[in-house]
């Protein structure tokens, strides 16, 4: 589970890929929250938007996804970065507020199967709905939408 994530806009892989060792920052539009996991989250999401549905789909279904590519893999220090998938940008960007209320009720399903009590403190709605803004203004201004975690 990563302590520290940031959800955030950068024009390119390789100015995401810049904000390896720092994050992101304030020089980028972001959206941070704690103790999730980024990588099977996104995973989540993309899979909400291709098949909408309260339920939980089976792990093996998680699991088998396509799953965000690096920007830059984790080292040692357990630092990535990865570029959200383009179908999902779009998806999150064109969202309605009732998807939004139905994937995050399915995440945050999710994340109390999987974490119980450490589940995070954040809001999962309002990340989603700060990520979406995010997706939308990637989705207008030709950028990216990417993750930063460790």
């Amino acid at each position: 589970m990563a302590a520290d994530i940031a959800f955030f806009l950068a024009p390119d892989d390789q100015t995401a890929a810049a904000t390896r060792l720092n994050g992101p920052g304030r020089a980028f539009g972001s959206v941070t929250c704690r103790s999730i996991e980024p990588d099977s989250s996104i995973a989540e999401w993309d899979m909400y938007f291709e098949a909408p549905s309260a339920e939980l789909p089976p792990l093996e279904q998680l699991y088998a996804w396509a799953w965000p590519e690096w920007v830059t893999p984790p080292l040692n220090d357990g630092i990535e970065v990865f570029a959200l998938p383009v179908r999902l940008t779009q998806a999150l960007a064109n969202a309605s507020s009732s998807e939004l209320v139905g994937l995050a009720a399915r995440w945050t399903t999710r994340l109390r199967h999987a974490d119980g009590d450490d589940m995070t403190d954040d809001d999962p709605l309002a990340i989603l709905q700060g990520v979406a803004r995010l997706a939308a203004a990637a989705v207008n201004s030709g950028g990216g939408l990417y993750c930063w975690s460790h």
